[in-house]
């Protein structure tokens, strides 16, 4: 696991990037915490400086917005998921995981569909 800050140093409404391969952000957003891929699937902006409205964070080069609970776009002109990785706080420090280190990370699934 990668420790990001202490959780008293991530404010709600706030988030951190990580100089990770790929870079990861993680916000604090409606009183929990989210790690997604940094890079905007539509164009390389960083989500960590886009504009957070509840669970959604927006990119601050074309406007698409993310949702931070799955990863995928809600609007144009992204059209492809980012990842999502898993968030922990032992001892009251952030820690992330990244997908694809042994862990299985699934995203929410679509309404209407079978689970």
């Amino acid at each position: 696991m990668i420790p990001v800050c202490r959780l008293a140093d991530l404010p709600e409404g706030e988030s951190v990037r990580l100089d990770t391969t790929p870079p990861v952000a993680v916000f604090h957003a409606e009183g929990e915490l989210f790690a997604i891929d940094d890079t905007c699937s539509h164009q390389d902006a960083s989500l960590s400086e886009g504009w957070l409205e509840g669970c959604l964070v927006e990119c601050p080069l074309h406007a698409a917005t993310f949702d931070l609970r799955t990863g995928r776009p809600t609007c144009l002109p992204a059209r492809r998921p980012v990842r999502t990785h898993q968030v922990y706080v032992e001892d009251g420090v952030v820690l992330v995981r990244l997908a694809g280190d042994g862990l299985v990370v699934r995203a929410a699934p679509e309404e209407g569909s079978a689970a």
